[in-house]
């Protein structure tokens, strides 16, 4: 044993060694890497090799980082998947729960807890940290309706905690009468009700500030986090409390893809975190736990009720909703891992003091062994599941998936890209970005157009560095800015280009503007062209336009389950209008297509009927019409205009969207198109 280091910089010096190595080691031994930080805690704490204490700075880092678990658990809860199959993932999520919480409850009874600690026990083996996830998306069955189940479930189960929580916190601290329970409810939706409403209506009307940059976008979000944690304390609740309504309420405003999302998981990851899993780690007292014959009853009862409370669970659900053994195995590997929320009470709780040294001792067992077994469980029986699947989609001529993005505005730069990032995630793509400035000017001049270039693309980079998306920027020397553009298309083999457009500048123009016109013209890939007048993270609905004989289209199916992905990444309801006389046929295509997703439809005939319901959108409405190219299925003359009509009759953010064409598709006598450029682009392969 040694004396405790108070040198601050030597502590944090060995604080981020901890931090750098045992993930490291971790990963070596096939362990999860959060258990590193934990095992390390152990040895150099007051109960190891007492190199460190526990001492107050420890605690508020330690804090800290235990406020960014249950904010980023807000942030990515998939509420939208939990609608999905809401009825049976509310089903899997009470027995999820309620099974385990039964089990702990009856072992806090037995070995004499009061009645708040044996809930709080019950309700820790009840929730759990969805850490095999990752495992499960990697091996591409994220969309089996058996894990949506258990994502969904999780929504449930989180909640749950966080309530049993908030209603223990409450009972440790004052009586528990009909008074209590009154002040407990009311305060706490008071809470929650200001929490639900000011927060959306502060965020909308920030991220509308021109001008923000990085810095002040993430300190936003630390002054809702902190703030909401300082307020619950008011309202008599945990701080975790608040930082997780905190995550729910920013939940619809912050991408998962976006630069935004990846500073608060860098910095939450990289540091704070860390210290949490240390500062727990520093609780346990490993020869306390072999103290006495109770003390491993203890650690063997608890561990007992999370795998029984979990199997139990896992086998029914798959009983009620007919999914195989194997299916049920995976849903039990995905549940038992606990993490973020059992850490999180288990540290309240001994605050509190609603459980001891022991019992502390005995969850951090059981946390090791449940991150040990959970991703072997779901690796082992996620190969077989993948084997069983028997819906495949193959398609021995798909390409990679490159986005390219023209860029002539450097004050619309960000917005182009943050729909890039949306679409890249939508395709599941590993490709970079391409970013692309054209140069109209002869090569023997442009040198210094081109350092202007690099600027601009330079900030490109740095954007997207920020939200942790590869980018290969592009410069083109050309005399005709659409010429460039389509060579570009064809040397990088791309397959989707994403324009800005200001409006219509003069009333000669066809549709777009003659860069734009000839780039669609001249080119079979998809396009999407967007007017962007507040940030698309604002959506709060996306209206989908699908013109007559749209469903015949050969990029049908593909344009819509782009924009299904989309509406995932933004967690927003859509519409979709269909013209098309046969509705329920559009409606049944279109229902059919993966992801399923929450839709509305509406039927509106003829353009006249559509004009004057795109005057009643709503300001958070993202408008996109899924349009055709001239001559091809699908298009109509009011196309034409409808980007025109949209401009100046509508506030909203809209997109026209030109779905891919067939590879031999021949616009002679439609487009005037040279079949030089048809022929170069169809044959890039």
């Amino acid at each position: 044993m040694f004396e405790p280091i108070t040198e601050p910089v030597i502590i944090f010096a060995i604080a981020v060694l901890i931090f750098l190595i045992t993930p490291i080691l971790m990963k070596k031994l096939h362990m999860p890497g959060i258990v590193g930080p934990i095992l390390a805690g152990v040895m150099v704490g007051p109960y190891g090799l007492n190199l460190l204490a526990r001492d107050a700075t420890i605690e508020l880092l330690g804090t800290v980082g235990l406020l960014f678990i249950i904010f980023i658990a807000g942030l990515e809860l998939d509420i939208e998947g939990f609608m999905k199959y809401r009825h049976r993932s509310l089903i899997f999520g009470l027995l999820s729960f309620g099974f385990p919480l039964i089990l702990g409850f009856s072992v806090g009874i037995v070995f004499q807890f009061s009645i708040p600690a044996s809930l709080l026990l019950g309700s820790i083996v009840g929730s759990h940290t969805l850490l095999s996830y990752p495992i499960a998306s990697k091996m591409g069955i994220s969309k089996n309706k058996a894990i949506i189940t258990t994502v969904g479930g999780t929504l449930v189960t989180d909640v749950l905690a966080m309530l049993f929580l908030a209603v223990i916190s409450g009972m440790s601290v004052g009586q528990v009468n009909a008074y209590f329970w009154l002040q407990l409810i009311l305060s706490t939706g008071i809470y929650a009700l200001l929490i639900f409403l000011l927060v959306p209506f502060l965020t909308k009307h920030f991220f509308k500030i021109d001008g923000l940059d990085g810095a002040s976008e993430f300190n936003y979000v630390l002054v809702i986090l902190f703030v909401s944690g300082w307020m619950a304390l008011y309202a008599g609740l945990e701080p975790i409390i608040g930082a997780f309504l905190a995550g729910l309420s920013l939940n619809r405003y912050i991408f998962s893809q976006g630069s935004l999302m990846n500073r608060i998981d860098f910095t939450a990851n990289a540091l704070f975190i860390p210290f949490f899993l240390l500062s727990v780690g520093m609780l346990m007292d490993v020869t306390a736990l072999f103290a006495s014959v109770q003390s491993i009853m203890l650690t063997f009862l608890i561990t007992f009720s999370l795998f029984i409370g979990k199997s139990g669970a896992a086998f029914l659900s798959a009983k009620l909703f007919n999914y195989s053994k194997t299916e049920s195995l995976v849903i039990l590997g995905l549940t038992i891992p606990q993490a973020a929320a059992t850490l999180a009470a288990t540290l309240v709780g001994f605050d509190l003091n609603l459980i001891n040294q022991n019992t502390v001792n005995a969850i951090i067992i059981m946390i090791l062994i449940s991150t040990i077994v959970g991703p072997s469980l779901t690796e082992k029986y996620g190969r077989r599941l993948v084997k069983a699947q028997t819906e495949t989609e193959p398609d021995p001529e798909k390409r990679p998936e490159r986005i390219l993005i023209p860029i002539a505005n450097p004050h619309t730069m960000e917005a182009l890209m943050d729909l890039g990032f949306l679409v890249r995630a939508s395709l599941q793509s590993d490709e970079p970005l391409y970013p692309l400035k054209v140069i109209k000017n002869h090569a023997k001049q442009a040198e210094a157009d081109v350092a202007t270039a690099e600027k601009m693309l330079g900030h490109a980079m740095f954007y997207a560095a920020g939200a942790e998306v590869p980018i290969r920027p592009l410069t083109r020397i050309s005399l005709s800015v659409g010429k460039g553009i389509e060579r570009a298309i064809t040397e990088e083999r791309i397959t989707t280009v994403i324009s800005g457009w200001k409006g219509p500048k003069t009333h000669s123009e066809k549709v777009f503007g003659g860069v734009i016109d000839n780039v669609i013209d001249h080119t079979y890939i998809r396009h999407l062209i967007v007017k962007e007048t507040e940030p698309i993270q604002m959506t709060k609905r996306l209206v989908v336009i699908l013109p007559k004989q749209i469903l015949y289209k050969p990029g049908f199916k593909d344009a819509i389950r782009i924009t299904k992905n989309i509406i995932k990444q933004l967690n927003c309801t859509v519409l979709y209008i269909v013209m098309d006389d046969d509705f329920e046929a559009t409606k049944s295509v279109i229902e059919e297509i993966k992801p399923i997703n929450q839709l509305s439809f509406t039927h509106l005939p003829d353009w006249e009927m559509l004009e004057r319901y795109c005057l009643k959108l709503a300001k958070q409405d993202l408008v996109m019409a899924i349009s055709a190219r001239q001559g091809t299925i699908g298009w109509h003359p009011s196309l034409e205009n409808l980007p025109r009509k949209l401009s100046d009759n509508v506030s909203q953010n809209f997109i026209i969207f030109y779905p891919f064409e067939n590879y031999e598709l021949d616009l002679r006598g439609q487009r005037k198109t040279p079949m030089s450029v048809i022929s170069a682009t169809y044959h890039s392969d």
